[in-house]
């Protein structure tokens, strides 16, 4: 029988999206639309989240997709049958007046097949996610007036509980305590947290670092974090999220890099990832498993640019498994946290100012990332990050899978 989570912590995690997650950890507001992207297997905490929106006063408009299955992959059969002007249609009308009634988005990731897209020439995916890239750019761009919040959750099916070598009940009993939905009060516990992550954000914001050096058995890398940057929480945009990240100057990427954890991307997985970065962009890639997919990525425009730099500690996580998708993955836990980089898109939140007011030259002249592609890539190996100075001095920020500042 399949496993499904008590009704109760449904309801929970429900309220987490939408009176937390949303509105920067305060909610949606009476009146709100909120665009709930869904498929047929999340369709329980679809409900509740609906419920939990109306109760709020707030409007929902459905974004509800079929499964996979094995007599139909929907997504399988779109790349292997459209031609190239199906690839490139984007039905732009139909979709700016989306983002203009929007004012946040609840996407629910639910696979029942993780490797649906094997074999379809990854260059497909690519051209589709660069004919997308405007709908992403109108909310971006929402985003950075504060008119627009999103966030992201997991459901857990016994598809992705099986790639994560877990039983489904293993895999559901994660989310519950990432989320914190074995609480009487998610909330509570959420804003807990966050009060411990924003001091050492502060702290690291204080500090006014020009480049990080990324020390360990599987890394040295150089970041440069650039004119006016400020590292960043994840605020509710993912739940759960313990990460603090910024979105460094992409050109200052120099040295090499390796990742423990493998890549769910495009429907493939990717193992083994090594990158090497010359004068900010990636010069080698290798891959052990589906290299042809990650070269394919990086091909993609200004996919071969970093876009963000986090780090997670392992004091603040309560994932301990892994869970063979990203949300989770790059937020683990674990006896070394983990350190990731994202290729692609950068934040503009990341941006010390008001980012509403920065034009598109000068985003570029600032050295942040504009890519279709945001591919965050993780380890949970042992790294110690140390921080130079503008007075000359070193500092130490993370070793041991946590901050010491």
């Amino acid at each position: 029988m399949p496993y499904h989570p008590p009704q109760k912590i449904l309801e929970r995690y429900a309220d987490v999206l939408v009176n937390f997650a949303l509105g920067e950890g305060r909610g949606i507001r009476r009146g709100d639309v909120v665009l709930v992207r869904v498929s047929e297997a999340a369709k329980r905490l679809y409900a509740e989240v609906l419920k939990a929106v109306w109760k709020r006063g707030g409007h929902v408009i459905g974004q509800y997709a079929p499964d996979n299955e094995a007599w139909f992959r929907f997504d399988r059969e779109f790349y292997t049958r459209a031609t190239d002007k199906q690839l490139q249609f984007f039905p732009d009308k139909l979709l700016r007046g989306q983002v203009e009634q929007i004012d946040h988005v609840i996407s629910i990731i639910a696979d029942t097949d993780l490797k649906s897209l094997q074999g379809v020439p990854p260059q497909r995916m690519m051209v589709r996610g660069e004919a997308w890239k405007p709908y992403r750019d109108w909310m971006d761009e929402k985003e950075n007036k504060g008119k627009f919040t999103w966030t992201v959750a997991l459901c857990g099916t016994p598809a992705m509980a099986k790639e994560a070598g877990l039983s489904e009940r293993e895999y559901w009993n994660q989310i519950i305590r990432a989320c914190f939905l074995d609480s009487a009060n998610p909330i509570t516990r959420w804003r807990a947290v966050y009060e411990k992550i924003e001091r050492y954000k502060r702290k690291l914001n204080k500090l006014e670092i020009g480049r990080l050096h990324v020390e360990g058995s599987d890394a040295d890398l150089w970041i440069t974090l650039g004119e006016k940057r400020v590292w960043k929480d994840g605020n509710g945009n993912n739940i759960p999220s313990f990460e603090i990240f910024t979105s460094p100057d992409w050109r200052g990427t120099e040295g090499w890099i390796r990742f423990n954890q493998p890549l769910y991307r495009y429907g493939n997985l990717i193992e083994g990832i090594e990158l090497e970065f010359q004068k900010g962009k990636v010069v080698r890639c290798r891959a052990r498993k589906n290299e042809s997919v990650l070269k394919a990525m990086i091909v993609t425009s200004n996919a071969d640019k970093v876009g963000e730099y986090s780090l997670t500690d392992r004091r603040f996580s309560r994932i301990t498994k892994f869970m063979a998708e990203t949300l989770f993955d790059e937020n683990m836990g674990g006896p070394n946290g983990n350190t990731h980089i994202a290729l692609g898109n950068a934040y503009h939140d990341c941006y010390r100012g008001d980012s509403s007011k920065v034009s598109k030259k000068k985003w570029k002249s600032l050295g942040f990332n504009n890519s279709s592609v945001h591919t965050d890539i993780i380890s949970t190996a042992p790294r110690t990050v140390t921080a130079y100075l503008p007075s000359g001095k070193t500092k130490v920020i993370y070793k041991n899978g946590q901050f010491v500042l």
